[in-house]
């Protein structure tokens, strides 16, 4: 099964409240964003967020250049039905974000949180990482939020790379510099504890 069959039948067999990253709202990312990006004209694109609230409390904001991207077609539409006519304010691109042809510096900030993780070999990381160097304007912002050490070693049925903000700062590169992190514990609509990593970094100018 291919990873894309994989997520189209998670959301397929599960309401988005049901998955296991599920929260009501994304208030680290939020809370985050808005300190960052007082402009709500600024460009957002918030990665492997098909089926999260994010969108929802960013129009609440006032943002009004959203992008998201999912593997998932079931899972973009189902955020789509959510939004209702607000949906015809946002950018929706389905497809896998090591392999999108996304244009060059087009984003003032990168959110992922809980999809970057799920790349665990090295050439699907590295096309990650081009991608977001392509796509993300000099001096812009990526929150990324990935299982920390302590979080279990799967996740929806598959194995996941676990991160310490070191590991994300070599990752990354000298381009990017590491302005805050901190551990978040979520607990699953199953009752599992998963311990977050949240990082902000800035791409220098």
């Amino acid at each position: 099964m291919s990873e894309q069959e994989h997520w189209e039948r998670v959301f397929l067999s599960n309401p988005p409240e049901k998955v296991g990253w599920y929260r009501p709202n994304l208030e680290t990312s939020l809370n985050w964003i808005k300190e960052i990006l007082a402009d709500r004209e600024a460009l957002i694109i918030d990665v492997g967020g098909g089926a999260s609230t994010l969108v929802d409390d960013l129009l609440a904001e006032g943002y009004r250049s959203i992008t998201v991207a999912d593997l998932s077609k079931t899972a973009l539409e189902l955020t789509r039905k959510r939004l209702g006519e607000k949906a015809d304010a946002v950018t929706w691109i389905a497809g896998d974000i090591t392999a999108l042809d996304l244009s060059s510096s087009a984003y003032d900030l990168w959110h992922d949180r809980a999809a970057f993780h799920f790349l665990t070999a090295e050439d699907e990381q590295q096309k990650y990482l081009n991608n977001l160097k392509k796509a993300l304007k000099p001096s812009g912002y990526l929150i990324i939020a990935t299982f920390s050490p302590e979080a279990p070693p799967r996740c929806s049925g598959l194995e996941v790379e676990r991160y310490t903000p070191d590991r994300l700062k070599s990752f990354l590169g000298p381009d990017f510099m590491l302005k805050r992190d901190r551990k978040e514990l979520h607990v699953t609509p199953g009752g599992v504890e998963q311990m977050y990593l949240y990082c902000c970094f800035q791409r220098k100018g």
